[in-house]
């Protein structure tokens, strides 16, 4: 166990070891048990017959599902592309030193951490119209999406620099560098480095936030699966299908983020071993130096 675990509970000792171990068996049992429960209940209503599946086969339907999926990635990359920018912004205002300019970006960041996304997509469906003002259905859900996720990538941000060692900026500021130039070409790129893997997750939440887009009667996957049970009325096969394709391109951001987490402990250890090495032969140098003057 590493230490920061230890930092956090106790390691377990060997009794406790076992009983996890016996919860852990139990608990998987009682999932593969729900599970083959669903699975006869659904082959005893008929639910697996071919004939009810074979929709899925033919190509009307794949391309009417695919075009859902074409437009919550649509979503996820255009709220991504914007509130990513937005984000950094945000964390280097809650970071100025200029008062006002913190004051107005961590309450930007407060208020919209704490306000719900569906009740902001309803102000965008219901309340901005009924004062005339009515923008694409696209942006009736992208813009909130893009107002709660930047106040997010913003945190995540400002904790990324924070990480950073403060002599970063003291010696980019010894080199002569503004305290702008500093952010932007020292202190920035190594937190967006930090936290790459937080980044990759909260991607992974905009591309569940965009099923949201059955309020504003958006044509994402869900509301395209909602429109195809209307017509076919195979809800349970539609959902099914609908929840597989989330499910690969879930867990496939998560091996990435994973994968990017992974890379970078290498790094730091790579690093940090050239950095000692780097040290022990400045400091024998130091000696030599120090024995030859003797």
């Amino acid at each position: 166990m590493s230490s920061a675990n230890r930092v956090l509970f106790d390691a377990p000792g060997p009794r406790a070891r076992r009983r996890i171990a016996v919860i852990s068996v139990v608990t998987v049992i009682l999932i593969v048990a729900a599970i083959g429960w669903a699975i006869e209940l659904f082959a005893r209503s008929g639910q697996l017959d071919p004939n009810s599946w074979v929709e899925f086969t033919e190509w009307p339907y794949v391309r009417f599902l695919l075009n859902g999926l074409l437009q919550t990635l649509l979503c996820t990359v255009v709220s991504a592309a914007v509130a990513i920018p937005a984000g950094v912004l945000l964390a280097l205002g809650r970071l100025s030193r200029n008062g006002l300019i913190r004051r107005l970006s961590g309450a930007y960041v407060e208020f919209f951490r704490s306000i719900p996304l569906l009740l902001l997509v309803y102000v965008f469906v219901g309340g901005l119209p009924a004062i005339g003002i009515n923008v694409p259905v696209f942006w009736k859900l992208v813009i909130p999406i893009i107002a709660c996720s930047s106040a997010v990538l913003a945190e995540i941000f400002r904790a990324g620099i924070r990480a950073l060692p403060r002599g970063q900026l003291e010696a980019a500021s010894a080199l002569g560098l503004t305290r702008s130039q500093a952010m932007r070409k020292v202190v920035l790129p190594q937190a967006i480095r930090l936290v790459i893997p937080s980044l990759v997750t909260q991607i992974i939440s905009l591309l569940k936030d965009s099923t949201l887009g059955y309020a504003a009667s958006y044509p994402e996957l869900m509301k395209s699966a909602e429109n195809l049970t209307a017509y076919t009325h195979d809800l349970i096969q539609t959902y099914l299908v609908v929840s597989l394709i989330y499910v690969v391109i879930n867990l496939a951001l998560s091996q990435l983020a994973r994968y990017l987490e992974e890379r970078q402990g290498r790094n730091r250890n790579v690093l940090r071993g050239a950095g000692s090495r780097r040290v022990r032969r400045v400091n024998r140098d130091v000696n030599d130096v120090v024995l030859n003057a003797q």
